[in-house]
């Protein structure tokens, strides 16, 4: 009959068609190799959709300039490093971003899966989450510390209204913790993570009044300041590629919101809204050694993407602090 193909004609032409789709497919990505993304207006911060994945940094003059997504923001780095930001947030709704650039100065990006979007405030309920030592989550961030981490403290305001001795003490405690898996679950310190402070420092953490990574000195910097009403405390990361395993830390600073949140060293009964140091820097040195953040459901585990008022227990990690860690060192 007219018009009808037998088995070996309909093969052919479904052939015949895949290797159309095939050709038209490669002619596409043939055609965005050879067109990459426009470069963005010369002037002003950029968005990801103003600069999206793909684009060249050499090309569009970009090295330095600010880049936002979801309320965070870095400065683009060089070719050939990797810069992310984390927010410790009241509410849980982290802000974690970062900016790759390969060395031929493409740009890529990376988000918390978690919070994809900022979220509204709502009250925690810890209760309903495992317990610390019984939680086994954790999330790393795809880096981690070589060689010793070498921190500074910055010569500004501090939190609590600590003394520098009394702010070196609490942060050098805080570092510890990661260093040495402190915990009370019963695990062994398996970690062979290093840190060593150096001294006070007029350097300042390259943390801008909007919680921004917007500048890499060569020195790790713990300080405090103004970095707008959301963040409790932020960590800025900047690292570079190794063959076959985590990124390499190059530096991280850490700063605490001093403008719109209490801290105390030493939380009494009376306590009703100020954080307790120790636990938030816990979670921050969590950050600058590659942890990420635990998610909803786990806030128990001293990498949660909030801290809580007055109480002490991220001074110590939980069970899924401490897996993270034992998969990185």
């Amino acid at each position: 009959m007219a018009g009808r193909r037998g088995p070996g004609g309909l093969g052919r032409a479904l052939t015949a068609l895949v290797l159309t789709v095939t050709a038209s497919l490669a002619a596409a990505r043939a055609g965005e190799a050879a067109h990459p993304p426009a470069c963005p207006p010369a002037r002003g911060e950029l968005t990801v959709e103003d600069f999206p994945a793909g684009s060249s940094v050499r090309d569009c003059h970009a090295v330095g300039r600010v880049v936002t997504h979801d309320g965070a923001g870095l400065a683009v780095p060089e070719p050939g490093t990797t810069v992310s930001v984390d927010a410790l947030t009241a509410d849980g709704s982290a802000r974690g971003f970062t900016v790759a650039v390969a060395p031929d100065g493409t740009v890529s990006y990376a988000y918390d899966a978690e919070h994809a979007q900022a979220r509204p405030y709502r009250p925690h309920r810890r209760d309903d989450a495992p317990a610390s030592c019984s939680d086994g989550a954790y999330s790393t961030a795809g880096r981690k510390e070589y060689g010793t981490y070498e921190w500074f403290l910055g010569d500004g305001p501090l939190p609590a209204h600590l003394s520098r001795a009394e702010a070196r003490h609490a942060f050098s405690s805080a570092v510890a913790a990661i260093t040495t898996s402190r915990n009370d679950c019963g695990y062994d310190d398996a970690v062979t993570a290093k840190a060593r402070y150096l001294l006070t420092t007029g350097h300042e953490a390259g943390i801008d009044r909007e919680a921004r990574c917007v500048h890499r000195d060569g020195l790790s910097v713990w300080d405090a300041g103004d970095i707008g009403p959301d963040a409790v405390a932020t960590t800025c990361s900047w690292s570079r590629p190794v063959p076959g395993g985590p990124e390499e830390l190059l530096e991280a600073d850490v700063r605490f919101n001093v403008r719109d949140f209490a801290f105390t060293d030493r939380p009494s009964d009376a306590c009703t809204r100020a954080y307790d140091l120790r636990s938030v820097a816990t979670h921050e040195a969590g950050h600058v050694f590659g942890l990420g953040h635990a998610g909803e459901g786990h806030e128990n585990l001293t990498m949660y993407a909030s801290s809580f008022a007055c109480s002490t227990a991220a001074r110590t990690l939980g069970k899924g602090d401490v897996l993270g860690l034992r998969s990185l060192y």
